[in-house]
């Protein structure tokens, strides 16, 4: 759980953008570099890179999200997060993914989990009306939890919201997603 006084990179998907034997490797690997040594942090940012580039250069699953009005919603939600207390440093949403940087004041009422699980829910029922019948009640729209990064100081912030603010384009992805509105300035 993240700390009041806090800011976290984090990284939420949509249910099925990943196989589940390559979430698999990756959370092996992980766990292998942790066991061979290698500092925590420098493990998280390894992983990380490995699994961002799962989703950015093999879109398996759901694209929802290239639809304007479904990043429109999800969008919103982000932005609401400020008046719950958190600060958005910057956000980019992706056909099946988002990067979002947050922080949370010391006094805040509203812990991390909490908005993250209110936002989800709450995109999962606006974005479910807009692909009705595509996607059957059962289905699951947001994969469970999220990829979670504490960012240690000021420089590492301005490198984590330029990698956001630059992640479409480095994804290769076509022009409109690097001048869509759907990416903090």
């Amino acid at each position: 759980m993240l700390p009041p006084g806090e800011t976290v990179f984090l990284t939420f998907r949509l249910h099925g953008t990943v196989p589940a034997a390559t979430a698999r490797e990756l959370q092996a690997e992980l766990r292998q570099s942790q066991e061979a040594g290698v500092e925590h942090r420098r493990a998280q940012k390894q992983f990380f890179a490995r699994f961002d580039a799962v989703l950015d250069r093999r879109p398996i699953g759901p694209q929802y999200f290239e639809n304007e009005k479904m990043a429109e919603v999800l969008a919103g939600e982000i932005m609401m997060l400020e008046e719950t207390g958190f600060v958005v440093h910057g956000f980019a949403i992706l056909p099946n993914h988002a990067h979002l940087v947050l922080h949370l004041p010391a006094r805040s009422g509203l812990a991390l989990a909490k908005a993250l699980d209110l936002l989800h829910l709450r995109t999962d029922q606006l974005c479910r009306r807009l692909v009705r019948p595509k996607l059957p009640p059962e289905a699951k729209f947001w994969q469970t939890g999220w990829f979670e990064y504490v960012i240690e100081d000021e420089a590492e912030l301005g490198r984590i919201v330029a990698y956001v603010r630059a992640n479409a384009a480095n994804a290769g992805l076509p022009e409109r997603f690097r001048e869509w509105p759907y990416v903090s300035e």
